[in-house]
């Protein structure tokens, strides 16, 4: 990826294709995040895109000079509309499965995102997905945004600490709870012997 400081000066100059690299650099960890806390894809493309439609109009202001510190802008944009979601319909989140949607793979994501190279998406083709994001649902805020920067933005430890802003060992301390809490949650639920846990092991 082009230098992310390059990137977000052309960026906040209102440059498109800077904006473009930014958007298929972030929109699966966005994604990931929302489809998480709503009940279906189809909200969670749509609240996905009014977070980039929010990054487009604030970049402007923003002040972050590297991944971490923009990351963490979009997460806490994603967080609040995700919230603005729920307080419209005032009721709280629901548990909900992610549904195998043909034909929708590229409608949010473009090209560049397809399945066979998207990690949100191939882990949605996976029967045990729909206990995973359930699982996931009762994690505490904070977990559930290392995870997110873990697992499906791909960081390590000291990038999630930066856009967090907790100190390493928190991070791993989260990051540990975390997936405790997840292998307990998964082994309470149905058919939870058929659940393959290796994409979640593989962020520690």
């Amino acid at each position: 990826m082009e230098d992310i400081a390059h990137l977000l000066n052309d960026a906040r100059q209102g440059d498109a294709e800077a904006l473009s690299v930014l958007y298929r650099q972030f929109v699966p960890g966005i994604f990931g995040y929302i489809a998480t806390r709503v009940p279906d894809r189809a909200t969670a493309e749509d609240l996905t895109s009014e977070v980039f439609l929010q990054m487009v109009e604030g970049i402007h202001a923003l002040r972050a000079t590297d991944e971490a510190g923009f990351a963490a802008w979009l997460l806490r944009i994603a967080r609040l509309i995700v919230a603005g979601y729920y307080r419209k319909r005032e009721r709280q989140p629901l548990v909900f499965s992610l549904s195998h949607d043909e034909g929708k793979h590229e409608s949010l994501l473009g090209k560049e995102s397809h399945p066979e190279t998207n990690p949100v998406f191939q882990a949605e083709t996976r029967e045990e997905w729909n206990r995973v994001v359930q699982a996931i649902n009762h994690l505490t805020e904070e977990q559930r945004q290392v995870l997110v920067a873990r697992l499906l933005m791909g960081y390590d430890v000291e990038t999630v600490a930066r856009m967090i802003g907790k100190k390493g060992n928190a991070i791993k301390a989260l990051q540990f709870r975390a997936l405790q809490s997840l292998h307990r949650l998964l082994a309470k639920q149905p058919g939870s012997r058929r659940v393959d846990h290796t994409h979640i092991e593989a962020v520690r």
